[in-house]
């Protein structure tokens, strides 16, 4: 199958896998019959060839026509790669989802066909290769590192007349606390692309709720981490529940069956399982113990608001879902399982680990305690 990805490496994981450097300009992969070709700038050349041995390696000035290029470096990439293709007598090419407008523009003006592929730049980045299952690793593993700092600040913080959380004898709040773990995060050569959730009641009940204000005693607090790590660009993502001082028994009994349902989900992952039937058996679990399904709507008594996970690999978020309809899990393939409930009243309860799906079980890549009392001494 002759086939293109296109547009800008640093943003587009399928492109970068392909090219094996994050590059800020325009740049395109081609599958030729059974050659790949590379069309980035000049100034790249170099470092593509180096990280991808065997790719063709050109840069637009090669693909000239008569008539030059444009002037504009997405416009001169998308027109060379058209020269090229049309230079070669071929007619047709599959794309993924990520091609940009302007490439299939060009390709359409030079009478090359583009049909779309929903399959391409997918299926093949599904299953993990073990070199990519350690740079997980590494990641959830950094990321456990700055989640138990996180929660241990919280933990440990004092508490002022008004119930707020007090750090070196200001108030605490969830910006602040993203705040150190990026800094944290920074000194371990991660950042955070998508920020951090630090949240609490009420707006926690809006379970991608970041969090804004002071963070309180007694209540439960959702962390949720998931930064980059810049050498390898593979993601973490953890989340746990810390609640400061006394722990209100109804959380308890939340923060207990969200672990019952992450569990009945894991034991799920297995090749050939239905991601439908891992979510399901999560969702059961919540069901069964009176908590609604109410997704969609914000509640103020405690809810499921969400599916139970996702892929995850160059993307935080990668297909396919642990939620209804989701087809068969592939050996290799790398989820999050993070069940969660959330109100308005008494606030939110989320638990995520990392999960490799293997024929011999299993794998979990979290060490990480998951109760909710994170006092350091």
């Amino acid at each position: 199958m002759d086939f293109i990805i296109a547009g800008f490496a640093d943003k587009n994981a399928t492109l970068y896998r392909r090219l094996g450097v994050p590059l800020g300009d325009p740049a395109a992969f081609l599958q030729l019959g059974d050659q790949a070709f590379g069309i980035v700038r000049d100034l790249e050349m170099d470092r593509v060839r180096q990280n991808r041995p065997g790719l063709q390696v050109s840069c637009p000035a090669d693909h000239a026509g008569p008539d030059g290029l444009p002037a504009d470096r997405e416009s001169a990439t998308a027109a060379a790669v058209a020269n090229m293709v049309r230079d070669r007598g071929v007619g047709h090419l599959s794309a993924d989802r990520t091609l940009p407008l302007i490439f299939a523009h060009h390709l359409t003006a030079a009478g090359v066909t583009v049909d779309y592929d929903p399959d391409l730049g997918v299926n093949d980045r599904r299953s993990k290769t073990d070199q990519e299952i350690e740079y997980l690793s590494q990641a959830q593993a950094t990321t456990e590192s700055v989640m138990r700092m996180v929660c241990e600040t919280i933990a440990d913080a004092t508490v002022d007349a008004e119930g707020q959380l007090l750090l070196d004898g200001t108030v605490l709040t969830s910006e602040r606390v993203r705040s150190l773990a990026a800094v944290e995060f920074l000194k371990l050569q991660y950042t955070m692309p998508h920020g951090a959730i630090v949240a609490t009641a009420p707006q926690v009940a809006d379970c991608h709720h970041s969090g804004t204000g002071p963070l309180r005693t007694g209540t439960p607090i959702v962390v949720d981490l998931f930064p980059r790590c810049e050498a390898t660009r593979y993601w973490g993502d953890c989340t746990r529940t810390v609640v400061h001082g006394d722990i209100d028994p109804v959380v308890k009994e939340m923060h207990a069956a969200v672990l019952e349902a992450k569990s009945a989900c894991i034991a799920k992952l297995l090749p050939g399982v239905t991601a439908d039937q891992a979510h399901h058996a999560s969702e059961a679990v919540l069901l069964q113990k009176g908590y609604p399904s109410s997704r969609g709507t914000i509640t103020d008594e405690p809810s499921i608001q969400h599916g139970t996970g996702h892929g995850i690999g160059l993307d935080v978020h990668e297909p396919i879902l642990l939620d209804a309809g989701g087809g068969e899990m592939l050996a290799g393939e790398v989820f999050t399982v993070e069940p969660g409930l959330y109100g308005r009243r008494c606030g939110g309860i989320r638990v995520e680990d990392m999960v490799v799906v293997t024929p011999e079980g299993p794998r979990n890549l979290n060490e990480l305690n998951e109760g909710l009392d994170w006092r350091s001494v």
